[in-house]
């Protein structure tokens, strides 16, 4: 990934506040043959034992499955609001322009669990998108049960050991003072994703420039 030190988020509470945020995220892999493959899934992430372990549910018999079960190293990348940022606001405007963007990628081992930890992720998954609303009609508990019986024989569980996480927080730390602020008042007019970026900006402005007056 891209990788330059000042890019990067090493605040541990950060990173796991920004996975719980973006949970459908991009798992990837390959095969015995060393041919991609990827899906688009939710993933969330516990603690255990000291260990980070993420999970999750996909259909079976899917190219991403088997290629999961030939080959269980796998990268799941998660990703946050991004925008294009113009070099026109810079206070050198002769240069490149860019895009500014949030990025958490875990790298791991995967394997798949039994049928007696399906219900617990499905109801787990469902509650956590109906924002934890136990009356909700397309909870896990609340389905018919022909329904939930039809549709599980098609779903497996996956586990994730985490082992090693990686971040890009492209939030034009590498800019002068100056350029950072335009930059900031520039993406408040850019929309929603414009918007989220010059918040984002705006909480770490006195850790980029702890020693300026902005």
């Amino acid at each position: 990934m891209y990788d330059l030190p000042y890019h990067k988020e090493k605040n541990e509470a950060v990173i796991n506040e920004f996975i719980a945020q973006h949970p459908f995220a991009f798992l990837s892999g390959c095969d015995s043959e060393n041919k991609p493959v990827a899906t688009q899934v939710p993933v969330f992430m516990d603690e255990r034992e000291g260990k980070k372990i993420l999970w999750g549910h996909i259909m079976r018999n899917t190219d991403h499955h088997k290629a999961f079960q030939q080959n269980e190293n796998v990268l799941v990348v998660f990703t946050g609001n991004h925008t294009y940022v113009s070099a026109t606001w810079y206070s050198n405007p002769h240069q490149a322009s860019t895009w500014n963007y949030m990025s958490v990628h875990a790298k791991g081992t995967i394997k798949f669990l039994g049928d007696a930890a399906l219900d617990d992720v499905l109801r787990k998954t469902s509650l956590h998108f109906e924002n934890n609303n136990p009356h909700s009609s397309t909870v896990f508990d609340n389905l018919p049960a022909n329904y939930k019986e039809r549709v599980m024989k098609a779903i497996i569980v996956f586990e994730i050991e985490v082992t090693e996480i990686d971040t890009v927080f492209k939030l034009s730390q590498d800019r002068d003072a100056k350029s950072y602020e335009n930059i900031k008042e520039r993406l408040k007019n850019q929309g929603e994703d414009g918007k989220v970026i010059a918040e984002e900006m705006e909480k770490r402005t006195k850790e980029v420039f702890p020693d300026k007056k902005l």
